[in-house]
């Protein structure tokens, strides 16, 4: 994502005016700070919270990534716990979290957010469709050449990413 400063003052004072940001840098700070407030507006707990930042930044995640992940914002003591977050997110109303259908040989179902639109599950839906499309009779190499196509889109896509945050991360140096 790439935004100039006009774009994320203009996102900050939207969410100033629906109340789910406020200002919270000192007197003696050199640049305004912001802090979120969703615990406030949506009655969220701290585990709920950690939860729906890890899904927003990284994406469909299992209940153990998530733990692992959140593990800075909460502390979860075990999966259960974290399943239980998960279980009270989904029934919100609306809901916040879904369970994607677990994927050909993953062990474990991924959660993703549904606070937008949502390109991760979509593109997790399309791996699942071209598996399925994909016959057992085809030979193993044109399923393993395909894999190696999408890695190759994919590792681009990082790449990408990567160079974007850099340039971000360059701006406050």
């Amino acid at each position: 994502m790439t935004l100039d400063e006009d774009a994320a003052r203009s996102a900050i004072h939207r969410l100033n005016e629906l109340g789910l940001t406020r200002f919270a840098s000192s007197a003696d700070s050199r640049v305004g700070k912001y802090e979120h407030r969703l615990n406030e507006s949506f009655n969220f707990h701290r585990h709920e919270i950690a939860i729906l930042c890890v899904l927003l930044l990284r994406g469909p995640q299992t209940p153990g990534e998530l733990r692992t992940r959140t593990e800075r914002m909460y502390a979860f003591e075990d999966l259960e716990s974290v399943h239980n977050a998960l279980n009270l997110l989904a029934k919100r109303e609306p809901p916040l979290v879904k369970v994607l259908p677990r994927q050909p040989g993953t062990k474990e179902a991924r959660y993703v957010h549904l606070l937008s639109p949502v390109a991760d599950a979509e593109r997790v839906s399309a791996v699942e469709r071209n598996y399925s499309e994909q016959s057992s009779s085809e030979p193993r190499g044109d399923r393993l050449a395909a894999m190696e196509a999408e890695l190759g889109q994919l590792r681009s896509e990082v790449a990408a990413l990567q160079q974007q945050f850099a340039q971000f991360r360059k701006q406050f140096e």
